[in-house]
């Protein structure tokens, strides 16, 4: 007797935390990274914000994820030449085949030690599988007061998305 194809059966994927897949990232600014006022470029943020982002869904989903939007993005502060930007990045939420990712962006002045928190940004992402198209993420496991808050925050965000996606097809 043979066997049934498992290939066709889809897997139940375990759940993880959101520490289990949770990243800090580093980049010290230079010259480069300037625009023409002398702080650093908005886009040099932006890229950073959607690489940290990028990992945390990779990591959670072990495979291809893709940015889908960037909810919102402050600036809150500039960030200088010379500073370390430090990334903090962590999931939020997770749909079926959709991620929200926070990342909280911090500027550390190597020669003073002063921190300061400059940027924020909500992101969602979208598991793919090798064919490019969207696949089944694990899902959440929530494990504390903060993880449950950030949760809720992120249901709230998502649903004001979709109101405003389906007002704008409206017309």
């Amino acid at each position: 007797m043979t066997q049934p194809d498992r290939q066709d059966t889809p897997t139940q994927q375990a759940g993880k935390t959101s520490g289990q897949s949770a990243v800090t990232l580093t980049h010290q600014v230079l010259p480069e990274d300037a625009n023409p006022a002398g702080n650093v470029h908005g886009g040099v943020i932006l890229k950073l914000i959607d690489t940290a982002a990028g990992v945390v869904a990779m990591r959670h989903v072990r495979g291809w994820a893709v940015t889908a939007s960037i909810d919102r993005m402050d600036f809150l502060k500039p960030v200088y030449v010379g500073e370390l930007v430090t990334l903090k990045a962590s999931l939020n939420m997770v749909g079926h085949t959709s991620m929200e990712i926070g990342v909280r962006v911090e500027a550390e002045n190597l020669l003073t030690g002063e921190v300061r928190h400059t940027n924020s940004a909500y992101l969602t992402f979208v598991a793919l599988d090798e064919h490019g198209c969207p696949r089944p993420a694990p899902p959440l496991v929530l494990e504390g007061e903060v993880a449950e808050r950030r949760h809720r925050q992120a249901l709230r965000r998502r649903e004001l998305r979709r109101q405003a996606i389906a007002e704008e097809r409206r017309g």
